[in-house]
This record gives structure tokens, C-alpha cells and sequence, in this order.
């Protein structure tokens, strides 16, 4: 593997490419915040991502992970393209229906049927698009150690606020990331955007 890097130049033109939009929204782990990424939009160039993923595969290849698994749609292209780079499988987790609407962290990933058992006993690295609370990783992480796989480090090509990467420092899991920006979620009851009386937007 190219021992490309990533300077401070190209992490500012990664995160150009994330087209953020302030507002009030509801996040998929049922969280509130003011920020949305139209993440769909970072694959539409591929090319234009690529050094990015590949600087992620890198930082990845010391922990010899035996598969790459991310969670369905953005995180399972990123880690296709990241266990091709180190050879190693590729897994992904499809998303299901939320189970309780109004919790946090409702939706569930699973592994689809053809590969829950084949991941009993190897070492995988987890990866998304980008890492806020935490849900879709939460989710996969869920899934794949109660098939028996052994989750061993997170990646991610970005990661916001402290949230999701508190908890899964406090699982012994180590975090890897091409860019870090500070931002701040909250509880539905805790929202000062909900205080002040600000409906919520739609994403689309």
C-alpha cells in the first residue's frame, strides 16, 4: 500500500465535500442537533473521496483485521473499497425497522443471513461514512459480537463531536479517523433547539 498522507489542505477539501446544512433535525439514534451532512452526495465522485479511504485503509492495516464490515449504504462502500486495499473480506449490516420510535439508538443493523456464520471468531474492523452518535456502528458492533466476531477497531473517514467515540473508547475499541470536528447532540428533552421553540426540518 502507497504510503499516501492526508495534510490539513485535504482534510478541508474532504469536508467540502460533505455538504453540511445547519438547522434543527432529528438523527437516526434519536438524538437532536443542528447539523446534517448529505452524506449520499460524498460517493456521487468517487475519485474525489479516494485518497481519503485509502488513508483510512492504511491507518487500519496495523490492526490485521480478518474483515472489513460497514454498515448498509455508505459505510459498506467505504469498507469494500478499504478490505480490497488490504485484502482481507468485505461484510456489511443492512438496516432494520426502528423497534421503539421515540428512544434512542432504535434501529438495529444485522448482518444479512448468508454471512452470520462466517464471522464467528475473526477479528473485524467496523466502519462508516461519518461517526456522530454512533448508531449505525453501535448497531453493527451489537450484531457482530453476538455472532461470535471480534470487533477490534472503529474507522471512520469522519468524526463529530465526543459522543459516539466516548463510547467506543470505553469499550477498549480504538477510533480512527481522517478528520475531527467538535459538535454537540442532544436528547430530545435536553434540546435547546426544542426549548426555544424551533421546529425540527426534514433531511430531505
Amino acid at each position: 500500500m502507497s504510503e499516501n498522507r492526508i495534510d490539513e489542505s485535504s482534510q478541508e477539501e474532504f469536508l467540502s465535500l460533505l455538504h453540511a446544512r445547519q438547522g434543527h433535525f432529528r438523527l437516526e439514534s434519536g438524538h437532536h442537533g443542528n447539523l446534517w451532512l448529505d452524506l449520499d452526495l460524498v460517493f456521487l465522485h468517487p475519485k474525489a473521496i479516494d485518497p481519503f479511504v485509502i488513508e483510512l485503509a492504511r491507518k487500519l492495516s496495523p490492526f490485521e483485521v480478518d474483515a472489513i464490515c460497514g454498515p448498509i449504504i455508505g459505510g459498506a462502500l467505504i469498507a469494500q473499497n478499504i478490505a480490497l486495499a488490504l485484502g482481507v473480506d468485505f461484510l456489511y449490516t443492512e438496516r432494520g425497522d426502528p423497534q421503539i420510535q421515540d428512544s434512542l439508538y432504535p434501529v438495529e443493523y444485522r448482518l444479512p443471513h448468508h454471512l452470520r456464520t462466517l464471522v464467528n471468531g475473526r477479528k473485524v474492523a467496523i466502519v462508516d461514512d461519518v461517526i456522530n452518535a454512533g448508531s449505525a456502528v453501535r448497531g453493527t458492533l451489537t450484531d457482530l459480537k453476538f455472532m461470535g466476531a471480534r470487533p477490534i477497531v472503529i474507522g471512520a473517514l469522519l468524526v463529530l463531536g465526543e459522543t459516539g467515540q466516548n463510547y467506543f473508547a470505553e469499550k477498549d475499541l480504538s477510533v480512527q479517523c481522517i478528520s475531527h470536528l467538535p459538535n454537540e447532540i442532544w436528547a430530545p428533552e435536553n434540546c435547546p433547539l426544542c426549548s426555544s421553540q424551533i421546529p425540527l426540518d426534514s433531511p430531505d
